[in-house]
């Protein structure tokens, strides 16, 4: 893509998601200069290292300095601090967003530290991996993956729209969504299945030694997957299960009645309702896999090892 979308964009946060933003911005040609900063000494060294900026800088208030565009890229819990300091260090225009998982409490929590003539628009780019760190960023990370975008009070049609078109440029669908809405869906999709993972492999860790160690050697793909899910980063998550509390309670209320339910048919020795229930759930596997979220792929999709993994 040869139009720059914006002269320059700050990243805060170079994790994960920000790093992968850096270097998809930079393959699809949407900036001109990309400046970002993170908290750690350590990991502003190695962005300088791996040379995917233009400028990484000490503090969030260099970063933002002639930015077009500012993309926050931490703990959704840091999300309102962070907005109060570059609060005064912004362009009138300036498009601010971010990439947390919550997105009311992203608004509760910035929206009083952005001047008027800036505009926030929250946003939640759905992917990722396991991985943290600089290193585990790549460009192709949103390719064909949702980005969802909650508008609040200090947005407008035009940044709504700006913003979209540069999420499209690096690869993802893009939907817009109320923020409570939005908080209520990724509950069930995202935040209880990493609540289960983290509980199941918790559970495991807790075994005497000789049985966990079995369990670890025997691992099967279930289990083997929640423990990639539960490998994801403490921090971040910690900050998603406060910030999202109500719909993640509603939620797991509704995922422990039908816990309870198949516990009853499984003592009941009720074959038919535990039945009825995993042909109900295959169908879900289906209409995943319809909607391009998945491949029908043996092994879930995920590529055979043809080595052992290095680590």
């Amino acid at each position: 893509m040869s139009k720059k979308l914006f002269d320059r964009i700050a990243i805060i946060g170079l994790g994960l998601i920000g790093t992968s933003i850096a270097r998809a911005a930079r393959a699809n040609g949407v900036v001109r200069e990309i400046a970002g900063t993170a908290r750690s000494e350590k990991t502003r060294l190695r962005v300088r290292e791996l040379a995917i900026l233009d400028d990484v800088v000490e503090t969030p208030a260099q970063a933002v300095e002639g930015a077009g565009l500012v993309i926050v890229c931490v703990p959704v819990g840091a999300s309102g601090a962070i907005a109060q300091e570059i609060g005064p260090h912004l362009a009138p225009g300036t498009i601010v967003t971010d990439v947390g998982s919550v997105k009311n409490s992203v608004l509760r929590d910035m929206e009083p530290h952005i001047p008027d003539g800036c505009f926030l628009v929250p946003g939640h780019p759905i992917a990722g991996t396991e991985q943290s760190g600089p290193d585990a960023g790549f460009a192709e990370l949103f390719t064909n993956r949702w980005c969802i975008l909650t508008p609040g009070a200090k947005a407008n049609a035009d940044a709504v729209a700006k913003l979209t078109s540069f999420w499209q440029a690096l690869g993802s669908e893009v939907d817009i969504m109320d923020a409570e809405h939005h908080d209520l869906v990724l509950a069930i999709t995202s935040h209880i299945p990493h609540l289960i993972a983290y509980n199941i492999v918790g559970t495991v860790a807790d075994l005497e030694s000789d049985t966990r160690l079995e369990v670890i050697k025997y691992s099967a793909s279930g289990f083997r997957d929640f423990t990639r899910i539960a490998a994801s980063d403490p921090a971040m998550w910690r900050d998603v299960f406060l910030a999202n509390k109500d719909a993640v309670l509603e939620m797991l209320g509704r995922f422990s009645e039908d816990l309870s339910g198949l516990q009853r048919a499984i003592r009941r020795g009720d074959g038919a309702a535990l039945e009825e229930m995993f042909t109900r759930t295959r169908e879900i596997r289906r209409n995943v896999i319809e909607a391009g979220q998945e491949t029908a792929e043996p092994d879930f999709g995920r590529a055979r090892a043809t080595s052992p993994d290095p680590d």
